[in-house]
């Protein structure tokens, strides 16, 4: 099934739900777990009819959810790549949850979700994949899994994804990997502010509001993320 664009994302009005790296997260806000215990049962069983599932986590007061296919088509050119991303079946279901949310007449907190994707610096990627792999999730098939690169990916979410970018070996040393932390549009200038509130400096915002690196006092930095393509207008 082919992967979703950025605008057939915001095209489809997800109100309740936010394109975060490589999905779609809702939050929805229960009285307590046993509540959440019910709704979930009831997307579970919507999961079932449509023959798709997604990956859940309840709280105490509420409800993450992340929907994301593993088989969706990544053309380039001629080549087809199958990868974890958006397909029209999670835009489906998503609707269907939100209306299985109002009929449990819970609300959506779409501003409060996040995800967090670990990315490191290297020319060898090939090479050091397999290391990485092996650390952190004891499976070799995790390499390239869900990715047309050597990307980490665990196949039960246990531990955030791991991207490689290239870096230059002749540069000056420095700190090779970072965290990428995707949050929801309305709330990324918040977040920036806040950070540097609390003593960070933004170092490079030439590709905000999509990706702006913030330093600590120490200079190690972190890239805050917004997939700006899939922002719903209006």
């Amino acid at each position: 099934m082919d992967m979703m664009t950025g605008t057939q994302i915001a095209e489809a009005r997800l109100i309740d739900w936010r394109k975060l790296a490589q999905g779609l997260h809702a939050r929805y806000l229960v009285d307590d777990f046993a509540a959440g215990a019910r709704f979930v049962a009831a997307v579970g069983e919507l999961g079932v009819d449509l023959g798709h599932h997604l990956r859940v986590s309840v709280g105490h007061d509420h409800v993450d959810l992340e929907l994301v296919s593993d088989d969706a088509v990544y053309r380039d050119g001629d080549v087809e790549h199958v990868v974890e991303w958006v397909t029209r079946r999670d835009l489906d279901l998503a609707q269907r949850i939100t209306e299985i949310a109002a009929d449990h007449r819970l609300d959506a907190d779409p501003a409060s979700v996040s995800e967090i994707e670990l990315g490191l610096d290297t020319t060898r990627s090939a090479t050091v994949a397999p290391v990485w792999a092996a650390l952190l999730t004891g499976d070799a098939a995790a390499q390239g899994r869900g990715t047309p690169g050597d990307e980490i990916r665990d196949a039960t979410g246990r531990v955030p994804n791991l991207w490689f970018t290239a870096g230059d070996e002749a540069s000056t040393p420095h700190q090779r990997v970072h965290v990428e932390v995707y949050v929801a549009p309305e709330v990324a200038e918040q977040r920036v502010s806040a950070a540097v509130a609390a003593g960070g400096e933004v170092v490079d915002d030439s590709q905000a509001p999509g990706l702006t690196v913030i330093a600590d006092q120490d200079g190690n930095r972190g890239v805050l993320c917004v997939d700006t393509s899939a922002v719903t207008e209006g």
